[in-house]
């Protein structure tokens, strides 16, 4: 094999070793989790504790709390027979939440 050819092949050997290295300071410095790492330790599933929901599902579960609450008013509201005062008050009450 010519000599060159060696030459060439170390080079591109030591800029791929050398920009692996960059990109694991940069990911480290920056708290990226690379897509090997995660493979490794089970998936992203892995680095999230499954006993705490995210922001958003907690968000979502209060909202869902809210429509609950809102739906068992609407339903008293209808099938109780009351007068069109009382009626008129449980209205309001839902207005100002």
């Amino acid at each position: 094999m010519d000599h060159w050819v060696v030459i060439m092949i170390l080079g591109i050997v030591a800029i791929s070793a050398f920009s692996r290295i960059q990109r694991a300071k940069y990911n480290a410095e920056n708290g990226i989790v690379s897509d090997r790492s995660r493979r490794r330790h089970g998936g992203p599933q892995a680095l999230l504790d499954p006993a705490q929901p995210s922001p958003r599902e907690q968000d979502l579960q209060r909202e869902v709390e809210g429509l609950r609450e809102r739906i068992h008013v609407l339903e008293r509201i209808a099938t109780d027979g009351r007068h069109t005062n009382t009626l008129a008050a449980e209205i309001e009450s839902l207005r100002d939440r």
